[in-house]
């Protein structure tokens, strides 16, 4: 990501480390990415304001899953449209090349290794928030996780269950090439979820939208009244 007008050559490398690890990350507070860039909160802070004035960076409310205590929601840091389009060339480029030479060396099956253990640190972030929950309460649980993690996603219910939209890919230029990172993903949905599901329409292959059809799971089904 090359420096933005008025960054200087210094602080550019830095604030390039801190927008890739928003955009990897998800939405992420200050103390963390501090934290992952071992920096102070002060120095991060001071660069996020001005990746923010550069319209790369946004600051949103943190959203909350339980009783939430006294004082301001802490504030966390997400990528606009416009960091994410200015970021997204080169990112793409490095990850396509890095698997091109993993199906090369490895093949096939080395790919999709890697595409289930991508998806399994994702599962095992998103897990805690589902498995508490009861059954009826997970897709929506699941969409919102996912949002949280740079997707987009949206949830709708329909007779047999419900419906995922992810407005938004990540990698959706590397899995347009792999399409073993669109099977991993909806291996883990249909993991957290305890039921099969069916990949509808995905952005890698040119649709608007990765949509999922999440069917109610079976036990859920069994106790619905006949």
């Amino acid at each position: 990501m090359g420096a933005v007008k008025g960054v200087s050559t210094i602080d550019a490398p830095t604030r390039s480390r801190l927008t890739r690890v928003i955009l990897e990350s998800g939405p992420s507070t200050a103390a963390v990415l501090a934290d992952r860039l071992e920096l102070t909160p002060a120095a991060v802070r001071r660069h996020l304001d001005h990746l923010i004035t550069d319209g790369l960076v946004e600051a949103r409310d943190q959203r909350s899953y339980g009783q939430r205590g006294r004082g301001r929601p802490a504030k966390v840091f997400a990528i606009t449209a416009i960091g994410r389009d200015r970021f997204q060339h080169d990112y793409d480029d490095l990850a396509a090349s890095a698997l091109r030479f993993l199906a090369e060396t490895g093949g096939d099956d080395a790919v999709a290794a890697f595409a289930d253990q991508r998806m399994a640190d994702l599962e095992e972030r998103i897990r805690p928030r589902l498995e508490q929950a009861p059954e009826a309460d997970r897709p929506a649980l699941l969409a919102r996780a996912m949002s949280d993690e740079g997707f987009a996603a949206s949830i709708s219910s329909t007779p047999a269950g419900a419906q995922m939209c992810q407005h938004h890919c990540p990698v959706a230029h590397v899995a347009a090439e792999f399409p073993q990172m669109c099977e991993a993903e909806a291996a883990m949905f249909s993991r957290l979820l305890g039921t099969h599901v069916q990949r509808l329409a995905t952005i890698a292959h040119g649709d608007g939208v990765c949509t999922t059809h999440l069917p109610a799971s079976p036990t859920t089904t069994e106790r619905a009244p006949s």
